[in-house]
């Protein structure tokens, strides 16, 4: 039994479908489908129900799968232990998130003081998360949504008021802040259905008794600054993403109800994390908070202008 014949069957078994497995493991079909061949022999079972070209994982398949993650994690893990003997600056990674935008700045700072740490970065929904973190498959998750799974912990790291992004001469344009009752029926723009912002957005609408009137719905805050911008429709916007937006748009502070977004950083407990990892996570938390406090020593300032 071979370490490659292991990952190759990892990739089978996610996937159960040769070809497409073939094609992300960047080797030929036939060749991947004898390795497995191979692979069964070995352990004296098929791990595969074969159906014409349909394939299955059976029962002895999922068993086997269950150690194989196992033991690939494991030697993955050890890896990493290995690589932080020789100092963080050759450690790795792994990231998982919704949306990248808000963790673009304190992932280039860190770069600037560790330059030859290797990040690997997966853009993925929530539930696909929960299975990274689970799997070992990255090291943290960035999420605006808890993770409530056992032994997956988080670090509250940034805070970010939602408000409501109206287009240039709207009727509302001059206002400094709405209920949002006052937009019921105002056309929307939102995120796809299932997006973890268009989720917490629902729940901000029910709060106020309202059910939006979606005209578009889309999946990047970009999409959806230019939008407003054309006068398409209003919608919700994060302060800490759409105020360095370069696209004009007017921000209404929403009275009621209160609309707020808190991002965490969450990592799974019983994971090894890598000296690169653990200096990534505390650097995250401790650039939110400069940001943090520079932005409340400014709150004075603003509000006398």
């Amino acid at each position: 039994m071979e370490l490659l014949q292991l990952h190759y069957f990892r990739t089978v078994a996610k996937l159960e479908h040769m070809t497409r497995a073939a094609q992300e493991l960047h080797i030929a079909q036939p060749a991947l489908s004898k390795t497995i061949s191979r692979l069964e022999a070995d352990v004296g079972v098929p791990l595969f129900d074969r159906e014409g070209r349909q394939i299955r994982l059976n029962s002895f398949g999922k068993a086997f799968l269950h150690k194989v993650e196992t033991a690939l994690n494991a030697l993955e893990e050890g890896r990493r232990e290995v690589a932080d003997m020789a100092g963080i600056e050759h450690g790795s990674v792994g990231l998982a998130m919704s949306t990248l935008n808000r963790l673009t700045d304190p992932l280039s700072a860190f770069l600037a003081v560790y330059p030859n740490v290797n990040f690997r970065i997966t853009q993925a929904s929530m539930e696909e998360m929960a299975r990274l973190l689970e799997a070992g498959e990255v090291d943290f998750c960035f999420t605006a949504m808890p993770i409530d799974r056992p032994d997956i912990n988080a670090a509250d790291v940034l805070h970010e008021e939602v408000f409501l992004a109206v287009p240039p001469g709207h009727r509302l344009a001059d206002r400094g802040s709405v209920a949002l009752s006052e937009v019921a029926d105002e056309p929307f723009i939102g995120y796809k259905e299932g997006f973890i912002f268009q989720k917490m957005n629902d729940v901000f609408c029910r709060e106020a008794g309202i059910s939006p009137n979606f005209v578009c719905r889309v999946d990047e805050p970009a999409a959806i600054a230019s939008l407003v911008r054309t006068g398409l429709g209003v919608a919700f916007a994060g302060g800490c993403n759409m105020g360095a937006s370069s696209t004009p748009l007017t921000l209404l502070h929403i009275e009621r109800p209160v609309c707020r977004r808190t991002f965490q950083l969450a990592w799974h407990e019983k994971r090894y994390l890598s000296r690169a990892a653990r200096h990534f996570r505390d650097f995250v938390v401790d650039y939110f908070a400069g940001r943090q406090k520079q932005a409340e020593m400014h709150k004075p300032e603003a509000a006398a202008k």
